[in-house]
Order: structure tokens, then sequence, then C-alpha cells
């Protein structure tokens, strides 16, 4: 196989994480697959990398794969990463090729989907709360309590895999704010505020620049001390209508979640969602 491997300097350089990647070409030049590692560089996370492997698929079975992936396990390693992840449809070819080089299972992904076109059950109002909405970044005086909202997200199910948690602080909030807005998206936020006027829960949206296709919830979290009382379900309803009334032409939403986290499965069950794939987050110990 006359298969050769050529380092690329990749453009995607991010705050909080970089890319490095490699280009698989025959003896003439022409390309036939890439490699690209993620490493984190946020706490608690740097020991994870995140690989994506791509052969054409004319091409497989020709090792080209394992070339690569040896080139991102080597590259992890390098850069002292611990735990390599990948994340894959279940029973595809590239699930059992991770497989076959020794990646375990670290979590189940269930993609679903809301057709917009679906009627959203009537959920009453949770006593003691009320929600605010607003695109982009959070108004200057939510800005904090929505940083400090995001701990909501600390114990989400994660599999077996070991990460410390996802620390937030406002820089990071605009950050990823202005990312979007930069792409020409929307993010849309609904927040549920306690009595006192703090943010107890949120789920977030982002809607493609034209309106059109699907959105993508991108997280939807309430603080430990609010939960039981049904404010997931109120917001992210609240969020459903919201949406049909400004993207008139948005054809659905799409959301993942752990399939070990029954209560926003149900919640999202009840709103009308429906499973449309799985995915495996596959591991490799280094």
């Amino acid at each position: 196989m006359s298969i050769g491997l050529i380092p690329l300097t990749d453009p995607d350089h991010r705050p909080y994480s970089h890319r490095i990647a490699w280009l698989a070409v025959e003896a003439d030049g022409t390309p036939v697959g890439s490699a690209f590692l993620r490493l984190n560089t946020r706490a608690g996370h740097t020991h994870l990398g995140e690989t994506e492997i791509n052969v054409h698929p004319a091409e497989r079975g020709r090792g080209i794969g394992t070339l690569l992936l040896g080139a991102a396990i080597s590259g992890a390693r390098r850069n002292h990463v611990r735990t390599l992840l990948a994340d894959v449809d279940v029973d595809s070819a590239g699930d059992h090729f991770l497989q076959r080089h020794g990646f375990g299972i670290g979590l189940t992904l269930v993609y679903a989907r809301l057709d917009l076109a679906t009627p959203t059950p009537d959920v009453p109002d949770v006593p003691g709360y009320r929600l605010v909405a607003w695109d982009g970044l959070p108004p200057d005086d939510l800005l904090q309590t929505f940083t400090d909202s995001r701990a909501g997200m600390y114990d989400a199910p994660s599999g077996t895999i070991r990460t410390g948690p996802d620390l937030w602080d406002t820089d990071r909030v605009r950050y990823a704010a202005n990312l979007i807005a930069q792409r020409g998206d929307h993010l849309c936020v609904v927040a549920a505020l306690d009595a006192t006027g703090r943010i107890a829960g949120f789920s977030e949206l982002v809607v493609p620049a034209d309106g059109k296709g699907d959105g993508q919830h991108y997280g939807t979290a309430v603080l430990p001390a609010h939960r039981g009382r049904g404010l997931a379900l109120w917001m992210k309803a609240a969020q459903i209508r919201r949406t049909r009334l400004r993207f008139p032409d948005l054809d659905g939403l799409r959301t993942d979640t752990v399939d070990t986290n029954v209560a926003m499965r149900r919640t999202n069950d009840r709103l009308g969602y429906r499973p449309q794939y799985s995915q495996h987050r596959r591991t490799l110990d280094l």
C-alpha cells in the first residue's frame, strides 16, 4: 500500500481547544482519507482527546483507517492525552472498526427530533418561578447568574468517561455566544428565574441563519436545588412555542441525550421528540 500521511496545520484553534490533522494520500497525491484530533485545554478535560477518522468508501479495506488511527493515537500520546474519544453511529462500519482496535463504549447517545408540526402539550407554569428569554448574550444583569446556572450540567450522565466539571466563567459564555453569532446562526435561550431573581435552569437552542431546516438543542439544565418541579418541561415547551412564532419556516428541532438520562428523555418524549438514531461514544485508554 503506497499511502502517505501529510500532517496539516488546522486553522481550527479555539480558546478552549485546538485541533491537529492528517491527510492520507496516494503516491500521486490523491486524497483518500483524513484524521482529526481535538485536544482540550479546559480545566478537568486536558486528559481527553477527540478523534474523527474518515476514509472514502471506495478506499476502505486497504488499511488506510488503521494508518490514520495510528497517527491520531501517536499525536494524542505526544500531547499527554490519556483517553481518546470517538463518536460513531451504533453498528456502523466505523463502530466495528473502533471495536476491533480496542475502543470500548463509554456512553450511548440517543438522537431525537421534534417535527414542529406536532402540537405542543399544555404544560402548567411552575409556582415560584418565571420564565425569561433572550437571543445571543444574556442581558448584563443575568450574565453572572446564567454562568452560575451552568453548574446544573456538572452531574449530567457521562457513562464510564471520567471528567472533571466542565467549568464556565463569563468570558466563556461570551465566547460561545459570539462564536454562534459569527456563523450567522441564532442562539435562543429560555431560562427560569426563582423568587430571588437568580436563574434556576436554562434551555439553549441554535437555529440556522436562514431559519430553515432543523434547529439544534445545545443544552438544558436545572440546578439540583430546583429539580423535581417540572422546570425542564416548562422551559422546553415555552421554547418550542417561541421558536414556532419566530421561525415559521423551521421544520424541526433536534436533540441528543445520554441513554441513561431517563428524566430528560421522558421530558423529550412528552414534548413529541422521537428517536432517530443512536451513537456510541467510544473510548480508548492510552
